[in-house]
């Protein structure tokens, strides 16, 4: 998780200090207020400007303030659950950790009760479902890689969730870990469908898509993000796959740091995993072998075997495109009912 810490005082710069040492937390920065900065921080002067800057390029953003200042600095760029980032707001002497934007769906809840644990501090969860110790639609289609494709439907499942209601639950994959109100019954007000097919069983259905298909990648040097873009698209379009189910790109090690497949990752906000010749040549399977690719690889097919590779079924054997070839593969799935988002 990419975290800003912000802190407007010498304790709260200590504190982020602290913080930002701890394993838990990724790829992390750190931003003080210019009259109790440090050098190992940015400083700033004007924390809504500051704000502005990171909201969208950080997934959580850590206050160590007063709730208000973390409030009205926020408050110009809140948009969407779905879009917007973690915010967890710590007082100024760690007592208390707060989440204030984007509980579920952003984390903020799990985040603030594992930076709690992490200072001996008392996390502050008002969201009714955590509280009830309830099953919560936003935090149960993160944790399992599925897109929520219609967050008003996640709202009245929540709802109905908090009312005693039976809800109602049909996948395409395996699931485990039922909670006692869930059941697979057509007759349900309120339930869940887990696949990608067109399906709403119920009157209204929360349809959630698996994130689970991987795009193996071959291109030339200095390919551009255009030219992948499109490969990638015309593969998705070809397999008949919502191209918003891509979880991860494979490639072949010796383009780890190719510039348009990188730019391409950013992009839909995926990894690039890259593999030696040797390990995709160990794949067993029937893959559409090329001899010039081997010639200049040492792997015969980059494709398809590094889809495979990642751990897929192959379901689109290798495309071409403008000198860019893509193969398809689709990851297993298994659903847990009760896993958390970290």
């Amino acid at each position: 998780m990419k975290t800003a810490f912000i802190s407007v005082t010498n304790k709260g710069r200590e504190l982020t200090k602290d913080l930002m040492q701890r394993s838990e937390f990724g790829n992390t920065k750190r931003f003080c207020f210019h009259k109790a900065s440090d050098d190992k921080s940015e400083s700033f002067d004007d924390i809504k400007k500051l704000t502005e800057t990171v909201f969208r390029k950080y997934d959580a953003l850590v206050f160590v303030c007063a709730c208000g200042i973390a409030v009205r600095a926020i408050a110009p760029f809140v948009d969407s659950k779905l879009t917007d980032p973690a915010v967890i707001v710590i007082d100024d002497c760690g007592k208390y950790v707060i989440p204030i934007l984007s509980g579920h769906i952003g984390g903020a809840n799990e985040l603030a009760k594992k930076t709690a644990e992490l200072i001996e501090a008392q996390a502050v969860i008002t969201t009714a479902t955590d509280n009830g110790k309830l099953f919560s639609p936003d935090s149960f289609a993160v944790s399992n890689g599925l897109i929520i494709d219609d967050i008003s439907a996640a709202k009245e499942i929540a709802c109905a969730v908090i009312n005693n209601e039976k809800i109602g639950i049909k996948s395409e994959y395996g699931y485990k870990n039922v909670p006692s109100y869930m059941i697979e019954d057509d007759s349900c007000r309120t339930g869940m469908y887990i696949g990608a097919e067109s399906r709403e069983p119920f009157e209204v259905t929360l349809k959630l898509i698996p994130k689970n298909i991987v795009l193996g990648i071959g291109c030339k040097k200095d390919s551009s993000i255009e030219s992948i873009s499109e490969a990638a698209k015309a593969a998705f379009e070809k397999a008949g796959k919502d191209m918003r189910r891509l979880c991860a790109v494979t490639s072949i090690d010796i383009k780890a740091h190719e510039k348009g497949l990188l730019e391409f990752c950013k992009m839909y906000d995926v990894m690039l995993v890259t593999y030696t010749a040797d390990e995709l040549m160990k794949i067993e399977g029937e893959f559409e072998p090329s001899d010039f690719v081997r010639s200049v690889t040492g792997a015969d097919n980059v494709c398809e075997r590094s889809a495979v590779r990642y751990g897929g079924k192959l379901i689109l054997k290798k495309q071409i495109l403008n000198g860019v070839t893509a193969a398809l593969a689709e990851m297993p799935v298994t659903i847990d009912l009760e896993k958390e988002r970290f």
